[in-house]
């Protein structure tokens, strides 16, 4: 059972390979991915942020800056794929990110209006990709080379299971 609350959307697979065709589909998820987060949080009281999504896990408040600050990564790693030869990309903690203040106190709303801009960027470099640009990888340090495809369909399935959480939290509190 702490699977499906953990995993409310299955695991992303590694292994398979994401087609150009299914390319456009990914894109729109992360791109619908901002008004979905903000949706599914806007009517929360600030205890109800502050509450947990299951036991042991992060609070509503800190997944919304956490999907913030992956955001902020896939930009970068985007960039730094298209205009570096396999570069390897910095991990972060994203456990110690999700226990620093910004993540534990500030309203959502600044994550939110962050995920918004960013998004707006991110389409608009993700969709602008070429066949061959899309097959552009970088090393990631516990997974190997990814290329590009891989990338937004790991993003996408992020957000996707990120508010799978949040909404699975409103139903547990009956809204």
């Amino acid at each position: 059972m702490i699977d499906k609350i953990r995993y409310p959307i299955g695991q992303f697979n590694m292994s398979e390979d994401v087609g150009v065709e299914e390319i456009k589909d990914l894109i729109t998820q992360i791109e619908n991915l901002p008004h979905k987060l903000a949706n599914s949080v806007g009517d929360l009281s600030i205890e109800q942020l502050d509450s947990s999504y299951r036991e042991g896990g992060w609070t509503i408040r800190q997944v919304v800056h956490h999907i913030a600050d992956t955001y902020i990564n896939l930009h970068i790693r985007i960039r730094l794929a298209i205009t570096e030869d396999k570069p390897t990309i910095k991990l972060f903690n994203q456990e110690l990110w999700a226990e620093l203040p910004d993540a534990q106190t500030l309203p959502v709303g600044i994550s939110l209006n962050l995920i918004e801009s960013l998004n707006i960027r991110l389409v608009t470099l993700i969709k602008s990709l070429s066949h061959s640009e899309l097959n552009r990888q970088f090393r990631h340090p516990e997974a190997g080379d990814l290329n590009l495809k891989k990338a937004i369909g790991l993003y996408a399935w992020h957000g996707n299971h990120h508010l799978a959480h949040i909404l699975n939290f409103r139903k547990s509190i009956g809204l």
